[in-house]
């Protein structure tokens, strides 16, 4: 041992893991030690940065008493690193010496600045593998056991983020520091640095639940990685999505909006299935519950879910097809004209005189329908068939259906006139769907009259389905006991005109005021004087008389029997609400022409009430094999359809003359 002249000790300690402070494990250095380990006397000045740098990295007692008694969210100070101890033999009289002690002095004394306490805590991590001087400036390197050389490190004290993120410590952090504690107490102490919890301020603001909200609705913003949506450039503000796919729902789209913000605010005109809670799953009984309740599965709740505007669209078609086994190629005229903006919820098709092969027909409508649809019943009454198609997602809301037939010849068995009727309750709403053929004959009025106060008074419908309003019911008449009650078919009214006086109305008129034809309407005037059809209605009929047409072509009978052209294929309604039913579109199908009938079809929107819960519910039961069967057709049709397309582009054939 040394003593300089102050009376300090000047020995040099051994160093750790056999690095000298010059960063040469025991061999040769810059500066302060020899090549042969002889130690250099140091300097005065270097005793000074010595004692110096020990008293740096030590805390003062009541800083660790007042530690023990802080908060737990409050953030320990960052460990900081052991002091680094000399080596045997410095070289006091090395410059290089000197530099570094100074820079080695200045980097401890940015580590006591308050503001820059949480900014070097990635530098001073204890690492298992290094065991050599931490860097605590630029100046300084790291050596692990092997002798390697890592990378030097710099943590600038003034940088403005280090002082920023100074900012957010406890004030025990942010204190002065007295340098007097134990290394030893310090390597204790965890060596990352917690922040404390941050706390709102106040509560904040709700949100409304709407997509009217500014802060939910984000204008119409849809996932522009799907392909199916295109940008295109609105006419003024906010750029508007429009739909490229050729599909028959993809109108609605357009105009649906979707929020990724709330799942409660998907609302929108058309249908939108909500998320579904755990919760609501368990707690949720289709047993119990009325119209009020909140979890009646035909309550209001789901009804405005898919039915904001409590309207169904309802597409009706009737048809005398004069029994012809061949039907039209195509049904799409039929059911899916061109002029129609969206399909109809659900579709009602009644046939007189149907073609042999029932099974055949109600293949051909599923066919033509698509996989958006299924047949939810089908009856039939001799030639007389009824089928009822509805949208896939919305038979579970459809309760049993229940049908029932009447004859009207006097022997039963022949069943070509008569009616078929279907009852069911869609939410709290039931409909009542008759297709019936009268009497036919021109002067047969009064037996047309007859047959149908015998089907209102002998077509048992309800059976089983509970009455929406028993106090409005009679037991004489079935068109009382229902809310909605559409009447369809061929009624065999004619006109009370000779054809030579209608050919020339119909000559004047062509097709745009059928007034002048309807004053000599028999169906029109019976139900002006109240002996048939009591409480229905017709819409204004703008078409040419549907009846009768020479076979394949638009020319009226040609033959010996000159028939007076008329309106025999009618669309009645009848409702218990005023104005519960609104028509749409009221016309005949020209395209057809495979029998001596035109198609009349009509459209409605109708109206919804909530249901109770001892309806009977038809669980979702639609014919599954015809589904099938519908849906294979009209896959192997369109592949066949690509396949002449694409023998016809590649069949042309070049000629050398």
């Amino acid at each position: 041992m040394r003593m300089t002249e102050n009376g300090e000790d000047s020995s040099p300690s051994q160093p750790v893991g056999g690095v000298l402070p010059g960063g040469a494990p025991g061999g040769k250095d810059s500066g302060g030690v020899s090549g042969d380990n002889r130690p250099v006397n140091p300097t005065t000045e270097d005793n000074k940065t010595i004692k110096l740098l020990n008293n740096t990295l030590k805390f003062p007692q009541d800083v660790r008493d007042q530690s023990s008694k802080t908060s737990p969210y409050q953030p320990r100070p960052p460990l900081l690193p052991k002091p680094p101890a000399l080596s045997k033999g410095g070289n006091s009289g090395s410059v290089e010496e000197k530099v570094r002690s100074r820079r080695l002095k200045n980097s401890q004394e940015s580590l006591t600045d308050p503001a820059e306490t949480g900014s070097s805590t990635d530098s001073l991590k204890e690492d298992s593998t290094v065991t050599g001087v931490f860097t605590l400036s630029g100046a300084a390197t790291l050596r692990n056991r092997q002798g390697s050389v890592v990378g030097p490190q710099s943590a600038p004290s003034g940088s403005p983020v280090f002082r920023a993120r100074g900012q957010s410590l406890s004030e025990y952090e942010r204190g002065p520091h007295d340098h007097h504690s134990d290394p030893a107490e310090q390597r204790v102490r965890s060596s990352k640095v917690r922040l404390s919890p941050l706390q709102p301020s106040g509560p904040f603001p709700a949100l409304e639940q709407s997509l009217a909200s500014a802060s939910l609705r984000t204008a119409n913003r849809i996932d522009r990685d799907c392909v199916d949506y295109g940008i295109v450039p609105g006419r003024a503000g906010p750029e508007r999505l429009q739909l490229h796919r050729n599909l028959s729902d993809s109108r609605l789209l357009d105009n649906m909006v979707s929020d990724n913000i709330s799942v409660n605010s998907m609302k929108s005109t058309f249908s939108v299935l909500n998320p579904i809670r755990p919760r609501d799953v368990r707690n949720r009984s289709f047993l119990e519950g009325s119209v009020l309740g909140s979890g009646a599965l035909l309550g209001a709740e789901e009804l405005d879910r898919y039915f904001p505007e409590r309207r169904v669209g309802i597409y009706i078609a009737t048809w005398n097809m004069q029994g012809e086994k061949r039907l039209p190629n195509n049904l799409d005229d039929l059911l899916l004209p061109t002029d129609s903006e969206f399909a109809q919820d659900f579709y009602i098709i009644g046939v007189q005189e149907g073609c042999p092969d029932r099974r055949e027909w109600e293949i051909r409508l599923q066919e033509t329908l698509g996989p958006y649809y299924v047949m939810l019943y089908a009856a039939s009454h001799g030639v007389l068939y009824l089928t009822v198609f509805v949208r896939r997602d919305l038979i579970w809301f459809c309760s049993e259906v229940e049908h029932a037939t009447v004859t009207t010849r006097i022997m039963s068995q022949i069943k070509t006139k008569g009616a078929v009727g279907i009852g069911f309750t869609f939410f709290g709403t039931s409909f009542l769907f008759i297709t019936s053929h009268f009497t036919s004959g021109d002067s047969k009025v009064y037996e047309r009259i007859l047959d149908y106060n015998k089907i209102i008074e002998a077509l048992a419908l309800p059976n089983g389905l509970p009455d929406t309003n028993p106090y409005r019911s009679t037991s004489s008449d079935v068109t009382t006991r229902f809310d909605e009650v559409f009447w369809f078919g061929d009624f065999n009214f004619r006109l009370s005109k000779d054809r030579v006086g209608v050919e020339a109305i119909l000559n004047q008129n062509p097709g745009v005021d059928m007034g002048p034809l309807l004053h000599h309407d028999q169906l029109s005037k019976e139900m002006k004087d109240g002996s048939i059809f009591k409480g229905f209605q017709e819409a204004p009929i703008q078409f040419l008389p549907t009846y009768k047409y020479d076979v394949g072509c638009d020319m009226y009978d040609t033959t010996s029997k000159q028939r007076t052209p008329s309106y025999t294929d009618r669309i009645l309604f009848r409702n218990r609400q005023v104005d519960d039913i609104k028509v749409i579109k009221y016309t005949s199908c020209s395209t057809i022409k495979t029998s001596d009938h035109r198609p009349v079809i009509a459209m409605f929107q109708v109206k919804l009430r909530p249901g109770r819960d001892n309806i009977p519910l038809g669980a979702g039961q639609f014919d599954r094999s015809l589904y099938l069967e519908g849906i294979r057709r009209r896959i192997t049709r369109e592949l066949k359809k690509r396949e002449a397309m694409k023998n016809q582009g590649s069949s042309t054939i070049c000629s050398i003359s």
